[in-house]
């Protein structure tokens, strides 16, 4: 193959959204092993294992939407949907990517590859079935996230905290609900063309459905952080100061999808939107002072 079809596999594989897969890290530094060399190289493995196996992933989905991704107006840009990219090439790629994650997967911790095996068919099952049913598409979305964290915690074998389980799977449903709703209002009259689901939905709808995952996202962490199991784990109860750092990040991805019409893509948000960055970094280094200090 040329150096440029090399570079349209890469860039087929999404590598902006492997930012997902950081999910891996959240059991390590929840678990306080963050400064763990050998931990921290296994959970480092996996996260580039996700990574792979989530290429192949968004290569298999490019391959069956792209029918409807040439009539989005960005989706239409991708190297498969523009023609820049054969369809063989791209199979033949995304195969090789299933092998390699999930041989080293194996290698790495059987019952995280079982955890990367079982992502690996929630992601097809989604791709081909579970995205045309109203509601279970955006749960898959956010089985997907608890399943990373789940991974990340099996190949530290660190038990895995319910709390952690509950609130990564509510903080996907209240950003898979906004991707939705950035969808249904950009494509407008032409959603249904690009995808069937959308039909279901209104504006309204996701709405009211993004209100619910909101407040039970900071009510969940809230009872996580004041929880007597919590405070006896890092000792102290002064993670309840990091909520204000969640507040203030939720708040700021409603306003950028209510009043900046973003919200379709949340690994670029992460990326662009400077006030959210010094959010997170800041709630990442407040965690760090109270529980590894």
């Amino acid at each position: 193959m040329q150096d440029h079809t090399w570079f349209l596999i890469f860039k087929t594989m999404r590598p902006r959204q492997w930012t997902k897969n950081l999910l891996l890290f959240a059991a390590l530094i929840f678990s306080q092993n963050l400064f763990n060399p050998a931990m921290l190289k296994d959970v480092s493995i996996a996260f580039i294992i996700f990574c792979l196996l989530s290429g192949s992933v968004y290569t298999l989905n490019d391959l069956i939407d792209l029918k409807q991704d040439r009539n989005h107006p960005k989706k239409s840009k991708r190297p498969l949907a523009s023609g820049k990219l054969k369809p063989s090439t791209a199979i033949f790629s995304g195969m090789i990517l299933v092998v390699l994650s999930l041989t080293n997967a194996f290698w790495l911790n059987i019952n995280f590859a079982w955890i990367a095996l079982g992502y690996l068919i929630l992601q097809i099952a989604y791709s081909t079935l579970l995205k045309h049913i109203v509601i279970l598409d955006v749960l898959a979305v956010s089985a997907g996230f608890v399943l990373r964290a789940i991974a990340g915690a099996e190949v530290i074998n660190v038990p895995i905290s319910s709390w952690l389980l509950i609130c990564t799977i509510l903080l996907a449903l209240f950003l898979a609900l906004g991707k939705r709703r950035h969808e249904l209002l950009l494509l407008e009259d032409n959603a249904v063309h690009h995808r069937k689901i959308l039909y279901e939905y209104s504006p309204g709808l996701l709405d009211q459905m993004i209100s619910v995952a909101t407040a039970s996202t900071v009510i969940a962490y809230a009872l996580y952080t004041m929880s007597a199991e919590t405070i006896e784990k890092f000792h102290t109860d002064n993670l309840k100061y990091t909520i204000p750092f969640v507040l203030y990040g939720i708040f700021r991805y409603l306003y950028l999808i209510h009043q900046k019409s973003e919200g379709g893509s949340p690994e670029k948000i992460l990326f662009n939107d400077r006030p959210l960055l010094i959010n997170i970094i800041l709630y990442l280094v407040t965690i760090w002072f109270f529980t590894y200090t």
